[in-house]
């Protein structure tokens, strides 16, 4: 899909779906180290083409995320091949996509132990079209970050989530904020 080698996205919707399917195996990331990360960017001007999956690398373990539509979420495990060429791309001729290991948002996180994963849910005081969205969070002695729906693409965040998230820590014995 989107000419990623490895893409195979199985989109779900909702938190018990996401936590169900997912949660043991993001929550099973803590104590890893981010070892690196990758994000489709073009190469003529260097823009993040924020459709594509966002890809970390926990120690060889490699966690890729990716938003669709309003509420949908893929997670899925090594299946990406970041070092192939991204093919496909006819209808987008004046633009080539590859994979980039370059992200100011993320480069301080790299090296860095990985404390707690956890699924926030959207839950505005008042109600939108995001209302119960969901982003994944990740937790670092210096710092977060969390990777959001930006409706219909992916959203990268540093810093504390906004206060209309609710917080759903994976692990054991995890319970919202």
């Amino acid at each position: 899909m989107m000419g990623v080698s490895g893409f195979e996205p199985t989109f779900l919707v909702g938190l018990e779906a996401i936590r169900g399917q997912h949660g043991p195996g993001l929550a099973a990331l803590a104590g890893r180290r981010l070892s690196g990360f990758a994000l489709v960017r073009f190469v003529e001007d260097g823009d993040w083409y924020a459709d594509c999956p966002v890809v970390l690398d926990f120690d060889g373990v490699q966690v890729e995320i990716c938003h669709s539509k309003f509420d949908e979420l893929s997670i899925s495990w090594n299946a990406i091949d970041t070092t192939a060429p991204i093919t496909g791309w006819e209808e987008y001729e004046e633009l080539t996509p590859a994979w980039s290991g370059a992200d100011e948002r993320l480069e301080s996180f790299v090296g860095q132990e990985l404390r707690e994963v956890a699924l926030l849910e959207w839950r505005p005081s008042r109600p939108d079209v995001a209302d119960g969205t969901l982003a994944v969070e990740f937790a670092f002695d210096t710092g977060r970050f969390h990777i959001a729906n930006a409706l219909d693409e992916n959203s990268i965040e540093v810093g504390d989530a906004h206060r209309e998230w609710v917080r759903h820590r994976l692990g054991r014995g995890a319970q919202p904020d």
